[in-house]
C-alpha cells in the first residue's frame, strides 16, 4: 500500500477588521477645494472633508454627534460643516462650533476629527486605531517635481476595487516574476530593502521584441527599451516610484504615484499619479507625453487588478527562491496593523534581499526566442498560403 503524496493546502485566516495606521492618500487636493463637502467612504466610515475659507481641507466623521445627520449632505458655512438635518456647526477640529437655535453648545458637543495634510498638490488624512496623532517620524518626503515649472501637472486616476483586500497590492513589492508574466516586461535586476516604516524595491528591466504589450497598444506611447525603478512605500499605503523609461529619442524622468486606501477589509480604492519632467526631445509634447504614460501605467494596472480580483487570499505561500522576501515584506507590513507599543524591532530592522536573476533572465530569454521562432514560422506559413 502506498501512501499518497502530502498535498500542500492553503491557508488564509480572517481578514482582520482593523485598518493600518499612517497616512493615507485621498487624491488630489484640488477636487476638495471647491467650497462643498465631499464624501470619501475610508477606514469601514462615512467621512466627510471641506476646506476652510483659507483653503485648509478638514476631514471628519459623516455623522452628526447630535441626531446622525450626514454632514457631507450638508452645506459649508464659513469655516465649518453645517449638518442638513438640524443646521449643528462642526469645526475642522471636531468640536461643535454654533447650534443657531441653541443658547449654548453641549459642553461634550465633540466628533471624530482625522489629522489632515496638504502636501505637493495632494490630500493625506491620518487614520490609526488608537486614536493617535502622527509621529514626527511619519512622514511624506516632499516630491521633486510636483511644485515645479520644469514638470508636467498630475495625471491622476483612481479605481474602487471590490471583493480583495488591500494587502494583495501590496505584495507587488517584492514580486518579480509578475512583471514579466503580467505586465510583459524583463526585470533584470531586482533588489528589495525594509526599513522602519519604508520598503524599496529598486528594479532595473529591458523591452520584449516578441510581445506587443497591451500598454503600448492602448496608450499610444512609443516602445520603450528599459527601465529605471526606485520605488519606495512610505507608511503603509503610499508609494513613490522614481522612474525612468528609456526610449530611443532619450529617457523620460517621471515620478509614480501608487497609493490606496481601505473602503472597508473588502474592498479599496487604488489611486495612481504620474508627473513628468520636461526635456528637449519632448519639444511641446510633456503633457502629452505625461497622459500616454499615465496611460500606460492605468493599463498595467488593470492586469493587476485582473489577478486580484479572481486570486485566493494566501496566507503561506508556497516559494522558490526567486520568488523574493514575501515573508519578510508581511512582517514589515504588519507593524501597521498592531498597536504603537507592540510594534517588534523584526518589523522594522534593516532587511535587504537581491534576487539572483541569473537563472530566470536565462529562462526568460529562452521563453522570448522560442516565441518568435513561433511568430516568424507563422508569418511564413501566411505568407506561403
Amino acid at each position: 500500500m502506498t501512501t499518497p503524496p502530502e498535498v500542500r493546502t492553503i491557508e488564509a485566516d480572517a481578514i482582520p477588521n482593523r485598518f493600518a495606521r499612517g497616512w493615507h492618500c485621498l487624491g488630489l487636493a484640488k477636487d476638495y477645494n471647491d467650497g462643498a463637502p465631499h464624501t470619501v467612504h475610508a477606514f469601514g466610515q462615512k467621512l466627510v472633508v471641506w476646506a476652510s475659507r483659507d483653503g485648509k481641507l478638514n476631514v471628519l466623521d459623516a455623522y452628526c454627534r447630535h441626531m446622525g445627520g450626514d454632514l457631507s449632505r450638508g452645506t459649508v458655512e464659513g469655516d465649518d460643516i453645517a449638518c442638513p438635518f438640524h443646521n449643528w456647526r462642526w469645526s475642522g477640529d471636531g468640536r461643535c462650533a454654533r447650534i443657531p437655535y441653541a443658547r449654548r453648545v453641549p459642553m461634550r458637543a465633540r466628533t471624530a476629527a482625522y489629522p489632515a495634510l496638504e502636501q505637493d498638490g495632494l490630500l493625506f488624512v491620518w487614520n490609526d486605531p488608537e486614536g493617535n496623532p502622527p509621529p514626527e517620524d511619519a512622514t511624506i518626503p516632499r516630491i521633486e517635481g510636483a511644485t515645479s515649472e520644469e514638470w508636467t501637472d498630475w495625471s491622476w486616476y483612481s479605481v474602487t476595487i471590490e471583493g480583495s483586500n488591500c494587502r494583495e497590492i501590496v505584495d507587488n513589492v517584492v514580486d518579480m516574476a509578475h512583471f514579466f508574466y503580467v505586465h510583459y516586461s524583463f526585470p533584470t535586476y531586482f533588489k528589495n530593502i525594509f526599513e522602519g516604516h519604508t520598503a524599496t524595491q529598486l528594479m532595473k528591466g529591458t523591452g520584449r521584441d516578441d510581445v506587443i504589450r497591451p500598454q503600448a497598444q492602448g496608450s499610444g506611447a512609443p516602445k520603450m527599451l528599459g527601465q529605471t525603478s526606485l520605488a519606495t512605500y512610505h507608511g503603509p499605503s503610499f508609494m513613490i516610484d522614481d522612474l525612468t523609461y528609456h526610449y530611443a529619442d532619450g529617457d523620460t524622468n517621471s515620478v509614480l504615484i501608487n497609493c490606496h486606501y481601505p473602503i472597508d477589509e473588502n474592498s479599496f480604492v487604488l489611486q495612481y499619479g504620474i508627473i513628468v519632467r520636461k526635456a528637449d526631445h519632448m519639444g511641446d509634447s510633456a503633457d502629452d507625453v505625461a497622459e500616454k504614460l499615465g496611460e500606460f501605467i492605468k493599463i498595467g494596472f488593470e492586469q493587476d487588478v485582473e489577478i486580484w480580483k479572481n486570486k485566493a487570499r494566501v496566507d503561506n505561500p508556497l516559494l522558490c527562491e526567486e520568488d523574493g522576501p514575501v515573508y519578510q515584506l508581511r512582517r514589515w507590513y504588519e507593524q501597521f496593523y498592531v498597536d504603537a507599543a507592540d510594534v517588534r524591532a523584526e518589523m522594522t530592522d534593516r532587511f535587504e534581499f537581491e534576487i539572483d536573476t541569473t537563472r530566470p533572465n536565462e529562462a526568460w530569454r529562452a521563453e522570448i526566442e522560442a516565441n518568435l521562432e513561433r511568430h516568424n514560422a507563422t508569418a511564413a506559413a501566411s505568407g506561403s498560403a
